[in-house]
This record gives structure tokens, sequence and C-alpha cells, in this order.
């Protein structure tokens, strides 16, 4: 008993020893957890004022830490969002810009993990990584878990350090399993867990001609013990999800063997209803690490990020899962980030901070300089507090796929500004979008033909042409 005791004491101090101050003086570089969820709406959560759900776990990071008001995907689809948060670059620069395979450029990706690694961390990926159907490890990694593709909720096929096998369980706590074992390793230097989870997107099913479609009505599959959770309760829609849309003429195409958008086109009470049941385990899976966090001693001297790679349409404009598109529903994402060395708990700044933001943050926090050019700004100075100015506008671009017949040929790059949005079509004439977010903040009417707003949409095309220059 003795001997186990003194061999507690002993994994302990080594698994501290990298959080004492250095005999110098220095600052020791921080642990960094970062929790990125699949399609997870920015108001999905409680604390965001969502009026059902519970998030008790996501809630007291927020409340510990920052939760920003303002943060967005620059692309609000899977695979060039991922590559975003990793790189802090837009997609036409990584060259991650649609969702097909794309396996081997992700091998080459500069991310900030790699980063990491070279500057002494300890690093991980687990779950989804979304850029093509390989599985293999990427470079920067030193632990690596993860599944072809989409994955599958139930009873995953797992890459967990060069073995492939079906692992029993639901993916979300297997997941959270191996990131609690990691995080609880004995070591003497600082980690980063990079935890992708595949929540909260449904079973997939690929066809021989490379189009995708869920597994069941909406594919969304809760762990058992929630698939009743929410049962009975009330799906409040957006004004924009009321009505058909209109003055969207890109939108309002006719598309063969497809019906006119309505409200009957959107996402199903089901669909959101599963969704929700999903995200109760990944509440649970960011309060098992924190406690893994704090058993080892190292809960305050951790970065922890919230965070999700776009939204979802919950019906706006009659939309389901066409979630490229740059209205608000996709762009906007919870951002929440705990680490109290540095920021005060309970703070919300209302300074838009951006998917490409994540990489210069961590690096900073990291110590870290970055080793290439990056679009994205640190996030520091504002969880500090500090004053800074601060961008007043962010370009979002989108490359088309043939995913969503819906949406084919719609490729754009926007501008949003804290009231306005400027949507140019790059595939398509006569067809743009303006919207004041301040009257309109559905984006019901597109005022891009209107006399009045005339001097607006020439402000915002010369936005978007100096952002285009910026972003080179």
């Amino acid at each position: 008993m003795i001997a186990l005791r003194a061999l507690g004491v002993m994994l302990l101090a080594i698994r501290v020893l990298w959080a004492e101050p250095a005999a110098s003086g220095s600052p020791v570089p921080p642990n960094i957890v970062v929790v990125l969820v699949d399609d997870l709406r920015w108001d999905d959560i409680a604390i965001a004022g969502h009026p059902f759900v519970k998030t008790p776990h996501i809630d007291r990071l927020a409340r510990e830490g920052v939760r920003f008001r303002n943060a967005f995907a620059t692309t609000p689809l899977c695979s060039p969002s991922r590559a975003s948060f990793l790189t802090g670059l837009y997609p036409h620069a990584h060259g991650i810009t649609d969702n097909t395979d794309r396996s081997p450029a992700s091998h080459q990706l500069n991310t900030f993990p790699r980063q990491l690694q070279r500057g002494g961390y300890e690093t991980a990926f687990l779950g989804k990584w979304h850029m093509g159907n390989d599985d293999s490890p990427r470079p920067g990694f030193d632990y690596w878990v993860s599944m072809k593709g989409q994955g599958e909720a139930v009873d995953p096929y797992l890459n967990e350090a060069g073995t492939f096998k079906k692992v029993p369980g639901y993916v979300t706590d297997l997941l959270t399993d191996r990131v609690v074992a990691f995080i609880e390793r004995p070591r003497t230097r600082p980690f980063l867990v990079y935890l992708a989870h595949k929540a909260l997107h449904p079973n997939m099913v690929q066809r021989d001609d490379g189009s995708v479609s869920a597994i069941g009505e909406g594919g969304f599959i809760p762990a058992e013990r929630h698939r009743q959770l929410y049962a009975g309760a009330t799906i409040l829609r957006s004004p924009s999800a009321l009505w058909a849309p209109e003055g969207k003429p890109a939108l309002q195409r006719p598309i063969a063997n497809l019906p006119p958008l309505t409200p009957g086109t959107g996402t199903s009470d089901k669909s959101i209803l599963d969704r929700l049941r999903m995200l109760a385990a990944v509440d649970e899976s960011v309060g098992r690490i924190r406690a893994a966090l704090n058993r080892i001693g190292q809960l305050d001297h951790t970065a922890i990020v919230f965070t999700s790679d776009h939204g979802y349409f919950y019906g706006e404009h009659g939309l389901d899962e066409e979630r490229r598109l740059a209205y608000e529903p996709t762009i906007r994402i919870p951002l929440i980030i705990r680490y109290p060395k540095l920021a005060r708990g309970g703070s919300m700044p209302d300074q838009m901070a951006l998917s490409i933001d994540l990489a210069p943050t961590l690096l900073e926090l990291a110590g870290v300089p970055p080793s290439g050019a990056m679009h994205g700004r640190s996030l520091v100075p504002i969880l500090s507090g500090r004053d800074v100015t601060w961008r007043t506008s962010f370009l979002i671009e989108y490359f088309t796929d043939t995913v969503f017949p819906r949406i084919l040929n719609m490729g754009y790059q926007a501008v949003r500004t804290d009231r306005y949005k400027y949507i140019h079509y790059t595939e398509l004439s006569d067809m743009d979008e303006l919207y004041d977010l301040r009257s309109d903040p559905h984006e019901m009417k597109n005022a891009i033909g209107s006399p009045s707003s005339q001097s607006v949409l020439r402000r915002m095309q010369q936005e978007l042409s100096m952002l285009r220059r910026q972003t080179k």
C-alpha cells in the first residue's frame, strides 16, 4: 500500500512538473484542449438563450471563460472550415475548397498542431478529420484516433495509432474515453488535444455517383440514454422559416425533380430534436474532460476551446442541410475559450471572431511563433481585455460543389460588417443579395435593387474588393 501511494505521488509530480514556473521566470505554456463540434448552431446551447435545451457543462465553461457574441465560420462547409481552423487561412489559400476527397492535400497542410509539436508539445487528434476518406495519421500528431470519412455514430470503426477496428459503443463516448486517458498520461511537457466530434452530423451513405444521403429519417442518432430527451418539446421557428423565400433569385431557381422552397422543405422537428439529443452527449464529454483536467491539477493551466465548424439551417428560407450558404444560421458559430490565467470568466466580447483566428490565438498562447503567413488574427488581446483596434468586416467564401443540386453554381464571395451583408455570386449574373442586418436580422428582404441602398451597395462592393486584396 505504501509503495502504491509513493508511486501515485511520483506520477502526480511528473504530471504537474511542466506547470511549475521555470527557474528563469519565463512563462510556462498552457496545455490546450480544442473541442470542435460538427454543424452546431451558435444558438443551440442553453447559455445562448435556447428555450429548453440543457447544456450545463458547456454553460459552465462559458461562465468561467469568454463567450464571443459574434463568432463566425468564414466558409460554412465542413472540410474547408476544418482546414481553416487548423491553418488560420482561407480555403483559396490552403486549397481545401470543398468536401471532395482531398486526402493528399490535407497531409500537406501547415497546421498549428504541427507547429506546436515542433515547439515541444505532445499532440493528439481524435475524431472526424473529414478532409477526404483517408483515416491515416496526419503530420503533427503524436497520438491519432480517427475514422474513414464521416464515420459511424454507433459501433464505429476507429483507426487508433495505426490499428483499424470496430469498437462497440457510442462514438461521442468512445472518443471522450480516449481523450481522458490521453490527458491523464504521465508527462513532463505541455499537451494539445484536438477533439473533432462526429456529432451533430448524421450518419451518411455515399453512392457510386459520389452523392451522399442520410441513413433513416434525418440520420441523426443520439446515444441510447438520450433517445427520449426533450420529448414533447415545441420547436420554435425563425420568422424566415415560416414563409417561402422571396427576393433570392439564386435560391429560387427552378431545379429539376425538386420542389420550390417552402416551410415544408425545411428541417423537420424530429431532426432538430435528435440533433439536440446528440448534443447532450457532447455536453457530457465537455464535463468529463473538465473533470479529468481537474483531477491532474491542470484545469486552470489549460486553455479550453469549444466551437463548431459552422451552423445549420432549421428551415430558414425553406432550407435543411444545404448549409453552404452565407446566411446567419450557418456562418454564426459558438466560440468559448476558458483560460483563467489570461481571461476573466463571464466575459462576452462583441468583436468579430473568426474560425481563421483559432490558429494564431493558440500559437500565441503557447509562445510558438507562426511558421507561415495567416489570414486570421490572434484573439489574445481580446481575451485579456485590452482595448485594441479590431476588424470591422470579414470575407466569407464558398466554392460550388455538386452534392446538393439546389445550390449548384452558387459559389460566392460575401462581406459582412456589424450591420450589412453583401453576397456576390461568382457564377451567376444579376442574383446578388444585400441585407441590412439591423432592420432585417433574418435576411428576408434583399435590398440589392432598392434606390435608397445603392450607396451602401457601393461601399460593400468596395469592402469586398479590399478584403480580396488583403487575403491574397
